[in-house]
């Protein structure tokens, strides 16, 4: 029997036309539909459609979240099939007050397998909207190949989409390849940068973005965030992508505002609203309601406090990779606090809480997968350029760890005392792409084992500078590969295929990692194969290498 997450409540009066006992067919759970919808769409009024299409995400070897939004409030319904058998799961009601957006959480589904869906919404007058397809796979539970890609940034300083350059084509460029995963590693969207009508460029021709309301300033009341989500998906390659590739969605600054912290009082004059933890509840909500995760609960819309819900989290893809998502923005210290020349900085500051450290060491000690994959918002050792507001874990300092690398070299420590093999990062946020290499032979913080960090970003946004030479050299980072724009400072450069970024890894059968760096065209810029370590079960002693 399938199991699956819904929403219990009933709207008075919309399931007039939809309450059903679901029944067992085959070992499939179905779900009856009105009468006008079983007759056929001869019989049906005009279908509206939903237009910002399906998603799906947080795919496991047996459970998967599928996201849609109804054309007006109904009942989510959505069709499994996969091996000439199939179901049909009643979903929960989209509501006004998740802006019409639901998900279905399914599990006990098979390991391996390929999963086509269909997702419509049935009205309490008895129409059916447009049915919608995806398809998904479940990852592998015993050795098999699978791969993921993984970028950030989404329509960033001002670049949103000009379909007469083909819209946000690295979508397509990913959807290419034909991965199993993507993960989106924050900056979703871009709530406190409004987007204009058109720019003027350097060779003489003009960007023209499409345009929304709540894309032509900036995010502060919950329907302004809703409609930045709502933005990227009403470009082409975005929902053909989503369609087939399932996301791990994280979060960063921009989903609320630069470089925020808890506590902060904005000083950006664009803003009515300077409360960065008023406006993080009401950004937090809106990319729960827009994301394909789990979601236990919303966050309520308003409050004088910051309280999110946890989004920290482990996604297990069978017995050659798990992902281990962070949170890096919801229990910093002030960004102040991180600066050299501030006296608070020798405290410890803190990016993840101490929860949050104590869950990712536990979490990663546990793990039985080959390659255990830590997701972060942002680079290890790339420092901002804001000497007085850096967001970021490095500060430049290239002494022993201090202010937020107290908790990272705790970290590293703890995956070298328990002999934690094969940990790999996964980052972007900077704006260009890098492979770096740590080594406690060139770091100030030795008590670690070497470990890959992998840089890739932006999606659609400015491409930047690289840091190989302002990298802080606490954890002995060395640049095995980077490229980004040549001008140091320019911040303004359109997207174009050639200075946008992602990432892939590829995973074969027998352990075999291969990380390939690509840019917005899908071409390939670097590339390495990288040979697994034996992997020591939690709580079993064995010498170390």
């Amino acid at each position: 029997m399938v199991l699956l997450d819904t929403d219990a409540r009933d709207v008075t009066g919309l399931d007039l036309h939809l309450r059903r006992r679901a029944t067992i067919v085959g070992g499939l759970a179905t779900a009856a539909v009105p009468l006008a919808a079983r007759l056929g769409p001869a019989f049906l009024p005009q279908r509206s459609t939903p237009t910002e299409g399906v998603r799906t995400g947080e795919v496991t070897t047996d459970s998967a979240v599928v996201w849609a939004r109804s054309p007006r409030p109904g009942r989510m319904m959505v069709r499994v099939a996969s091996g000439g058998r199939h179901r049909v799961v009643r979903g929960p009601v989209a509501r006004a007050e998740t802006d019409l957006t639901a998900r279905v959480h399914l599990r006990s589904l098979r390991p391996g397998r390929r999963y086509d869906l269909q997702v419509w919404f049935a009205q309490p007058d008895g129409e059916e909207s447009a049915r919608l397809p995806a398809t998904l796979r479940t990852a592998p539970i015993h050795a098999a190949e699978q791969s993921i890609v993984w970028s950030g940034d989404t329509c960033g300083q001002g670049w949103g989409i000009d379909r007469a350059r083909g819209g946000l084509a690295t979508y397509a460029a990913m959807h290419a390849l034909r991965p199993d995963l993507f993960v989106h590693l924050g900056d979703t969207i871009y709530a406190d940068e409004p987007i204009e009508e058109s720019v003027l460029l350097e060779d003489g021709s003009t960007w023209r973005n499409h345009l929304t309301a709540e894309v032509t300033r900036v995010a502060e009341s919950l329907d302004d965030f809703r409609g930045r989500h709502r933005y990227p998906l009403s470009d082409d390659n975005v929902r053909a992508f989503y369609s087939e590739v399932p996301t791990v969605a994280m979060w960063d600054d921009h989903e609320t505002c630069n470089n925020w912290w808890p506590g902060e009082t904005i000083t950006d004059d664009r803003y009515v609203e300077r409360r960065a933890d008023v406006l993080a509840v009401r950004g937090r909500r809106a990319w729960q309601e827009y994301q394909p995760v789990p979601v236990d609960r919303l966050v309520p819309p308003d409050g004088d406090g910051f309280a999110p819900t946890r989004i920290y989290r482990r996604v297990p893809r069978g017995q050659h990779l798990e992902l281990f998502c962070l949170d890096m923005r919801s229990w910093r210290g002030p960004n102040p606090d991180t600066d050299p020349a501030v006296a608070p900085y020798r405290s410890p500051a803190g990016i993840l809480g101490g929860q949050q450290e104590q869950w990712l060491i536990r979490s990663l000690r546990e793990s039985t997968a080959t390659w255990k994959v830590v997701c972060a918002d942002m680079p290890l050792s790339a420092p901002t350029s804001r000497t007085t507001d850096l967001d970021t874990v490095a500060n430049t300092d290239h002494g022993p760890p201090m202010g937020r690398e107290h908790e990272i070299g705790r970290i590293l420590a703890a995956i070298q005392r328990h002999r934690v093999r094969n940990v790999v990062w996964l980052t972007a946020d900077v704006h260009y792409t890098a492979a770096h290499h740590y080594r406690p032979e060139r770091a100030s913080f030795t008590d670690f084992d070497p470990f890959w960090e992998f840089v890739s970003g932006p999606l659609a946004a400015s491409p930047f500078w690289t840091k190989d030479e302002e990298l802080d050299r606490t954890f002995g980072p060395a640049v095995v590969f980077s490229r980004g724009e040549a001008e140091v400072g320019k911040l303004d450069t359109a997207p174009r295929p050639e200075n946008q970024y992602f990432g892939q890894l590829e995973i074969a059968a027998d352990g075999l990692l291969t990380v390939t760096l690509r840019d917005g065209a899908g071409s390939a810029l670097w590339r390495r194969g990288l040979e697994p370590d034996p992997v020591v079960p939690y709580g079993v002693d064995s010498p170390s290498r």
